[in-house]
């Protein structure tokens, strides 16, 4: 298993819980709102970045992180990220933020995350960087070719 650093920015994860799998098959670990007080997002108004305490260090060109909304907030809640996905490159070593937006329709109710609220969650997935090559034209013709939207049906 490889191993990712990571630091505690926010010493209240300590009382929290650090980022961990919930479970012994969850595919993310989830990631607590370091916050001082509720925070209630608007539907409809800006994102607002909220830090989830961490910083890591993944230090492998084949590796990532993908930051996503825990499935029950944003299902039951509304809760999404304002950039849908946020990805951690292997490089980046700063903190960890996220962006919640509020998806829901104006005059909704806001969504409020209280702090040390597990709201979203980070996975690590395998990345492939391959070489670019330029040609005039493709090395084999494909059944679909340049067909677009809606091309297959």
């Amino acid at each position: 298993m490889p191993i990712i650093e990571m630091k505690v920015l926010d010493a209240r994860l300590r009382d929290w819980g650090l980022p961990r799998y919930q479970t012994g098959m969850a595919a993310a670990v989830d990631l607590h709102a370091c916050l001082d007080a509720p925070v209630e997002i608007l539907p409809g108004a800006a994102p607002l970045l909220i830090s989830s305490g961490i910083a890591v260090h993944i230090g492998d060109a084949g590796m990532a992180a993908l930051v996503l909304p825990r499935s029950g907030l944003g299902h039951k809640k509304g809760l999404v990220l304002g950039n849908l996905v946020g990805l951690i490159d292997a490089d980046y070593t700063g903190p960890i933020m996220v962006s919640a937006w509020n998806r829901n329709a104006p005059g909704s109710a806001p969504i409020v995350i209280q702090p040390g609220e597990r709201f979203a969650q980070m996975v690590f997935v395998p990345i492939i960087r391959p070489e670019f090559q330029l040609v005039e034209e493709f090395s084999a013709a494909s059944a679909r070719g340049a067909g677009g939207f809606g091309s297959t049906g």
